[in-house]
């Protein structure tokens, strides 16, 4: 997959009346990130819409913080908590759990609808099984894998080091190889 693959709304830029008025590191911020966190809030949420005001409460919230969160240890990473919790804090509202082997299958359905059924049926067992993955590996995996996105850009978005995440990577696959009975040699992720 490449990079922002599963890509529910496109570039989402601050407006221009706005650009002026705003902190230049946060219009930076806001310009890196937004796509991703889209991404990843459309994916456990299920839809568009709930992602979307998401999203947009948490760079509202950044926004509000900003000069305290430009003095956390780790800007990407007091950041990526916010996200984590809004999301969070937007399914118990719905009184749901994350959507994202629902939503992933049903993107991977659209984009390769031609493809025999047992295909279709081995992604959701996928999808299925990295939702079982810990909350840290969960993400990685959710960025990495259906999302797209390069080790570095994972690592920046989360405030982790990419070793961190390439370790995290290499752990999931491993522990998916196990799930799905497959042989893994390290070194495949460089195929990938």
């Amino acid at each position: 997959m490449s990079e922002g693959e599963f890509d529910p709304s496109g570039d989402q830029t601050v407006s221009n009346e706005l650009v002026g008025v705003l902190p230049v590191e946060y219009t930076a911020f806001h310009s890196q990130h937004h796509r991703a966190y889209l991404c990843y809030a459309h994916l456990q949420l299920g839809n568009r819409e709930d992602a979307d005001d998401v999203v947009d409460d948490v760079f509202t919230f950044l926004l509000k913080v900003w000069p305290q969160a430009l003095r956390e240890s780790s800007l990407h990473g007091f950041a990526w908590s916010v996200l984590r919790e809004h999301v969070e804090r937007r399914l118990v509202l719905l009184r749901r759990s994350p959507a994202m082997v629902e939503t992933a299958w049903y993107a991977a359905l659209r984009r390769s609808g031609k493809q025999p059924f047992e295909r279709h049926g081995a992604r959701l067992a996928l999808y299925a099984a990295i939702a079982e993955l810990p909350e840290r590996d969960y993400d990685i995996a959710l960025l990495a894998f259906l999302g797209g996105y390069s080790e570095d850009k994972v690592a920046q978005m989360m405030g982790i080091s990419t070793a961190a995440v390439r370790s995290k990577i290499r752990g999931a696959r491993r522990a998916l190889s196990r799930k799905f009975g497959l042989d893994w040699a390290a070194g495949e992720e460089k195929d990938q």
